[in-house]
């Protein structure tokens, strides 16, 4: 009877040792870097490298950007006071332009001119 268990636990043995042996085998396949995950992994690692160092450059793209319309939409408000200004001196240029005509209008020959409306 010793002798059978014996012999059952070598077997035992050998069997888990060539278990063993198999899944070493398609294990190695499995993290293979030419062909099995380890090649996902890898292709997978770069693309998050290259996405990291592109996030970085589209970052600095983008705060440079930002200092850049800053500074436009500063100078497009000045640009706007000025035309403000402007505008409301030219306003005051009309006013005393329109004065002189109406006193040459005066002296000058008489001028027809037909209503807007239709009538007479």
């Amino acid at each position: 009877m010793q002798f059978v268990a014996d012999i059952l636990l070598v077997a035992g043995a050998l069997g888990a040792g060539i278990y063993c042996f198999l899944i070493a085998r398609r294990l190695a396949q499995f993290n293979d870097l030419e062909s099995g995950v380890g090649q996902a992994v890898a292709l997978l690692s770069m693309q998050v490298d290259d996405l990291t160092s592109t996030l970085s450059e589209v970052r600095d793209a983008a705060s440079s950007t930002a200092e850049s319309i800053s500074g436009l939409t500063d100078r497009a408000e000045l640009a706007a006071k000025r035309l403000e200004l402007l505008l409301a001196s030219m306003h005051d240029l009309t006013e005393d332009a329109e004065e002189p005509r109406e006193s040459q209008s005066d002296t000058s020959e008489p001028v027809f001119l037909r209503h807007a409306n239709g009538k007479d």
